[in-house]
């Protein structure tokens, strides 16, 4: 199925996001939704907006030549009704819209509950939005295309009105959220389960495993109701095991992994017209463009582009953050890897 890696980045934002803001709920202080929001506001949008600025102003940087109407990047709508076939243009800034309203949502919500008897039994509204992706995706799937009893369903149906939407694209952020729940709000269960944390890497492996071969066709009624949540499933208990002091995950380091950690936001907004422009350069020195020699060109450019974006922008940005909150930058979590969260 494709967009798993995609599925991961949402259950590991989930579990970071709602960390924070769970920790300071179980130390009984009111959320500080205005510094959540400043820091969301300048670890994301500074880089997004140069990179949209750079689409719109910069035509040889896209990778097709139509771009979806600037008020759905500024909007953080481009994942309504996206007709990837004809604005396929920085089509991948979908993923951040669905974080952009999780990121509003979410302390919005926890912020009502706060003080009321009603948020111990707020496990009931993951539940209601777990359940209610597989109904709203079982109804969407069986309107799009009536004939439920066939082989697939039209692959342009399929992207514009199950894959993008972020009602859809849910189960994710839930499983995180859940994980986190569980790893700060039930904590004598979670030190009894983090013993056994190659365990839950292993159980997450082996779903992982059975989904690839469950949901590998994507627009079939199996794959567009249980392949979402299987997978996210699956990244779940990978989660569980790599904070797990007892797992092989938790005891890793590596420096590598934290730097390419430090550059994916920024990698994540600007490969695909980087790759765009290597190869097209490339192509002029003679150079097949899908060639391995472009592929391994384009990963080096990539990664270069990234750092230049990271200096110049990201990081001048997070500093001015931190000035306007007062505080001294903490050191990096190891968890904290997720591209929008890195440095948060």
């Amino acid at each position: 199925m494709a967009g798993q890696g995609l599925i991961f980045f949402f259950v590991l934002s989930g579990f970071l996001i709602s960390s924070q803001l769970f920790t300071q709920i179980n130390k009984g202080n009111p959320l500080n939704v205005r510094e959540f929001f400043i820091k969301r506001i300048y670890r994301i949008l500074p880089i997004y907006f140069f990179m949209v600025a750079l689409y719109f102003f910069v035509p040889y940087f896209r990778e097709k030549e139509a771009l979806p109407p600037v008020w759905k990047f500024l909007t953080f709508t481009q994942n309504f009704r996206l007709n990837n076939a004809e604005f396929g243009t920085f089509s991948h800034a979908w993923s951040l819209c669905v974080e952009e309203h999780f990121y509003l949502l979410l302390p919005l919500l926890l912020l009502a509950l706060q003080g009321t008897k009603f948020l111990k039994s707020s496990y009931w509204i993951l539940i209601g939005l777990f359940a209610g992706g597989l109904a709203l995706r079982i109804f969407l799937w069986k309107y799009y295309y009536p004939h439920a009893g066939e082989d697939s369903y039209p692959i342009a149906n399929w992207t514009e009105n199950i894959y993008y939407p972020t009602y859809n694209r849910l189960d994710g952020l839930v499983v995180g959220v859940s994980v986190a729940a569980f790893y700060k709000f039930r904590q004598a269960s979670w030190e009894k389960w983090s013993r056994l944390g190659n365990l839950s890497i292993l159980i997450g492996l082996l779903i992982l495993t059975g989904a690839y071969f469950f949901a590998s066709d994507m627009e079939t009624f199996s794959t567009t109701v249980f392949g979402f949540p299987l997978i996210a499933i699956g990244y779940g208990f990978l989660v569980m095991g790599a904070i797990s002091p007892s797992s092989f995950l938790y005891q890793w380091r590596s420096k590598t992994t934290t730097l390419v950690a430090a550059l994916s936001y920024a990698a994540y907004l600007s490969h695909k017209g980087i790759i765009h422009i290597t190869q097209q350069l490339l192509s002029m020195a003679g150079l097949d463009k899908n060639s391995s020699v472009t592929m391994a060109v384009c990963a080096v450019t990539c990664l270069l582009a990234a750092w230049i974006l990271h200096l110049a922008i990201e990081k001048p940005f997070m500093r001015l953050r931190d000035r306007v909150l007062g505080k001294k930058r903490a050191p990096v979590v190891r968890m904290d890897v997720v591209p929008l969260e890195q440095g948060s």
